[in-house]
């Protein structure tokens, strides 16, 4: 017999009753029923009961034992009586008889308990992943993590790419994010980076004929962590064509994604690729107050300024007055209830604004009414035309917000999540996208007033270099997201493959032609000399998995993840590098004061 199991802890069933066997695990939960002791032992693949009663010469091991010893098992398979099969386990039918037992690794006091499934302080749950990642959900978890990127994979290969790996230390490049530099031994003074997204070398491998390629790529940002972003690391399917256009790219990637969430779905709805809209990033912000809309929430917000501009509504209509401003409404299809529009401008009140106006609608004396403090001040013929332009009806609210939408978009996108939430209107067994196109490629910094790169720096600008000519704000890029729910789960762009094109894109942003020779030279040297015309997307892991597995922390989907101050605190990371490591370096820590 194989020195620890002959099956494992999911393979015994009724057929294998009265044979001798072999299992190895952890002990999952020990109970006493009157002097017979039972042990639930569990290895990765499931459960199996083991039975040991003092007639069992194993009987003084068994009593010892405890939750998450490691433990080896001899004994025989008996049948459960039929009263006490477990339909739940798929060993339910039958129990070992325990005849011999080794303990192959005792357990100390455990900071956190396997069995149960009992909440803990993430803190600890990371400090102790080994015994965390033991519980059945994050079992689970990973399992499904590993089994999306397989799939991943092979619907890759029979859509004719190919996988090719990309190195980990590169320069550093503007790709919106900090690097994580790595000082260099042989030369010292200088420093590697490690790669925000094998972005560089993917459009080199373009240019270098291979057509179609992709990679289940590790990326590292020195990012400020979100519940839904890694503050370190992560993984992204990362592919890139040649001789594309932005739709053949849509084509290529949409089937993917949508066959995964149905293979992994677990039943829900996923919208059709045929289905999925293509939204502008501008309709995007006013409609849904994001560029990463979750579509199962059918709110959608409209301009409404033209009711208020001359109201009685001093507050909306001076604001009006002002350039750049606008009013928007959200409609509330079910809230019309004043306990209801007073929560909400509750809520808009801790989000740091004033409060949201609002209207509802209502059965009156004369039928049909609106009220509110805002149907009071602009009268019945504005109240009605801002009713007959969102399609709402008795029962139904609106909810408005003013001023310049930069300031309160943001607000405005997540009232609408929690309206939707609230009311019940937002699909919850589905998985709706949406492309999000026409990105602008330049963003002013509030504070500076400089003009930078908002999403890609290598994506083309629509419109090639006359675009280029004009106001740098209104400049449009073959930019794309792929939102689901409420999430990006895809960024990608068409490239600049022209130097002249990339110089110009660059000098916008602040970049001389001598700086990005130097910063980014392969790209450039390898651009003259044919490159094609390419481009590309990158999917997040991650998140795929953590929208599959119903969380919204991606850190339950992560093995070995860090903490929300970017720590490991499993391995003790980041760490003080030792004198000697830092005099081969030639590096000299200054102390924070």
């Amino acid at each position: 017999m194989h020195a620890y199991r002959s099956h494992t802890c999911a393979d015994l069933t009724a057929a294998n009753v009265g044979e001798s066997v072999r299992l190895s695990g952890w002990v999952h939960r020990v109970r006493d029923h009157g002097g017979v002791l039972f042990i639930d032992l569990r290895d990765h693949y499931g459960i199996t009961q083991v039975i040991c009663d003092p007639d069992s010469p194993a009987f003084k091991a068994v009593e010892k034992v405890r939750s998450e010893w490691c433990i080896r098992i001899d004994g025989t398979v008996k049948a459960r009586d039929a009263s006490l099969v477990n339909p739940k386990l798929a060993t339910g039918e039958i129990e070992v008889y325990a005849r011999d037992l080794e303990v192959l690794g005792a357990a100390g006091e455990l900071p956190l308990m396997v069995f149960g499934e009992q909440e803990y302080p993430e803190e600890t749950r990371l400090r102790y992943r080994f015994l965390d990642l033991r519980r059945e959900t994050m079992q689970k978890n990973m399992v499904l993590r590993s089994d999306v990127v397989s799939s991943i994979r092979k619907r890759m290969w029979d859509k004719g790419f190919r996988e090719f790996q990309t190195p980990i230390i590169t320069a550093s490049s503007p790709e919106g994010a900090r690097d994580f530099l790595v000082p260099s031994r042989l030369h010292p003074g200088k420093f590697y980076a490690l790669p925000q997204a094998p972005q560089q070398f993917k459009q080199l491998l373009m240019v270098s004929g291979f057509d179609k390629y992709f990679q289940i790529a590790p990326c590292f940002r020195d990012e400020d962590p979100r519940a839904d972003r890694s503050p370190t690391d992560f993984y992204q399917l990362d592919l890139e064509m040649s001789f594309v256009t932005q739709q053949d790219v849509f084509d290529t990637v949409s089937p993917v994604i949508a066959g995964i969430f149905e293979e992994f779905g677990k039943g829900r709805k996923v919208d059709a690729p045929a289905d999925w809209p293509l939204i502008s990033y501008r309709d995007s912000a006013l409609w849904y107050g994001t560029d990463k809309p979750d579509l199962r929430n059918p709110i959608k917000m409209q301009v409404v300024s033209e009711h208020f501009a001359g109201s009685g509504f001093a507050i909306f209509s001076k604001l009006l007055e002002q350039e750049g401003t606008e009013i928007r409404a959200i409609p509330a299809p079910t809230g019309g209830s004043r306990k209801f529009c007073d929560r909400m401008n509750a809520f808009a009140q801790k989000e740091g604004l004033p409060g949201m106006g609002y209207i509802f609608w209502r059965d009156g004396d004369n039928g049909m009414e609106a009220a509110g403090p805002l149907a009071k001040n602009i009268g019945p013929e504005r109240t009605e035309a801002i009713r007959l332009q969102l399609g709402l009806g008795v029962g139904d609210a609106a909810f408005f917000l003013g001023g310049k939408p930069e300031a309160f978009e943001k607000v405005a996108g997540k009232a609408r999540t929690v309206i939707g939430e609230e009311l019940g209107l937002t699909e919850k067994d589905r998985f709706a996208f949406a492309w999000i196109v026409d990105f602008p490629m330049y963003e002013k910094d509030a504070d500076s007033g400089k003009i930078d790169f908002s999403h890609n720096p290598f994506s083309m600008p629509q419109g090639g270099i006359e675009a280029l000519a004009g106001d740098p704000l209104k400049v449009l890029g073959f930019q794309y997201d792929l939102a689901c729910n409420g999430y990006e789960l895809i960024s990608g762009a068409i490239r600049n493959h022209k130097p002249e094109i990339m110089f110009k894109a660059f000098e916008l942003a602040g970049y001389g032609e001598d700086e990005v020779r130097r910063r980014f030279g392969g790209m450039v040297n390898a651009f003259q000399y044919g490159a094609p015309p390419h481009g590309g997307c990158a999917a997040g892991i991650d998140r795929i998995v953590m929208l599959l597995a119903d969380t919204a922390n991606i850190r339950e989907v992560i093995l070995f993840p860090m903490n929300q101050r970017a720590e490991d605190l499993m391995m003790n990371a980041p760490s003080e590098p030792t004198s000697d490591q830092l005099m081969e370096l030639g590096l000299r820590v200054i102390p924070k004061e």
